[in-house]
């Protein structure tokens, strides 16, 4: 039966050819592996651009909004269009790492103010424009909790000066520290404990005041001179003995990374944008 079919399908008088069917080639099976790791190397490498280029959007929105604080004063001149500009990239800002976990790591330091729509420093920055004999240098905020998971210690620093009396814009320095907890994801509720003034640095007028250079320095006018160098003056927000609760608030963090930290008073009490400072001792 094979051979009377093989007959009726190859005729005698034709040739027949055979073709072989051989194994793939080594050399057609490493191009095609070559191939598909390029395919696929090509395909990995999409998830850093993509990372990059959300990384530049990001500085180019934190830019923008340092871009639109400049000129404001911190906030003391800033006009009702210039706030809606502020508030839109302030919003722009915060959308990149909203709802992710404090890092205290990143927290941890000192935060110079650039712009604030909170009343109770805009009054401050209002009565330094208003007053001769009152002047306002640099306002920060200095967190400390580096080894801290839940809260820490939060300094408002503000430099301030008499003139004439005092050195020009570092005169003297004003702490108002508090106690936070982290409540939330990125809420912490501050508990002030203490207002302090210290770092008195009397102007050179003063001093000669005090004890005139071409005559000679008195004991007496010596140790007024270390007195006012090393005067500090602590007031208690609470009472110990009383029980009470000191003043709180609620603090949003909306931003954090390296170098800006965004934030909001709850409550409407205004937001602020810092940016990371050198650290400050106190």
């Amino acid at each position: 039966m094979e051979l009377a079919f093989a007959a009726s399908v190859y005729p005698t008088n034709v040739k027949r050819v055979i073709y072989e069917i051989r194994p793939r080639s080594s050399k057609l099976v490493a191009n095609k592996k070559r191939f598909f790791h390029k395919k696929f190397l090509c395909s990995v490498a999409v998830a850093p651009d993509r990372n990059r280029v959300s990384e530049v959007e990001l500085e180019n929105k934190k830019h923008n909004l340092l871009l639109a604080v400049q000129d404001t004063q911190r906030g003391l001149a800033a006009t009702a269009d210039q706030r809606s500009i502020i508030e839109e990239a302030l919003v722009s800002v915060e959308g990149y790492n909203m709802g992710a976990p404090l890092d205290m790591t990143v927290l941890d330091g000192t935060w110079r103010l650039q712009y604030t729509s909170a009343p109770d420093v805009v009054v401050l920055l209002e009565a330094a424009a208003r007053l001769p004999f009152f002047q306002v240098g640099q306002i920060f905020q200095k967190f400390e909790c580096r080894d801290q998971l839940r809260g820490g210690v939060i300094r408002n620093v503000i430099r301030w000066s008499i003139p004439n009396l005092l050195e020009e814009q570092e005169g003297a320095t004003l702490v108002v520290s508090a106690k936070f907890d982290v409540v939330s994801v990125r809420n912490i509720y501050l508990q002030f404990e203490e207002i302090k003034v210290q770092d008195i640095n009397i102007s050179e007028q003063l001093q000669a005041l005090i004890a005139p250079a071409l005559l000679p320095r008195s004991f007496l006018s010596l140790q007024i001179l270390q007195f006012l160098r090393t005067f500090r003056a602590q007031v208690p927000v609470r009472n110990p003995g009383s029980g009470r609760r000191s003043v709180g608030g609620l603090y949003y963090l909306s931003y954090l990374d390296q170098n800006m930290l965004l934030g909001r008073a709850v409550g409407g009490g205004g937001v602020f944008v810092f940016t990371k400072a050198q650290p400050l001792e106190l």
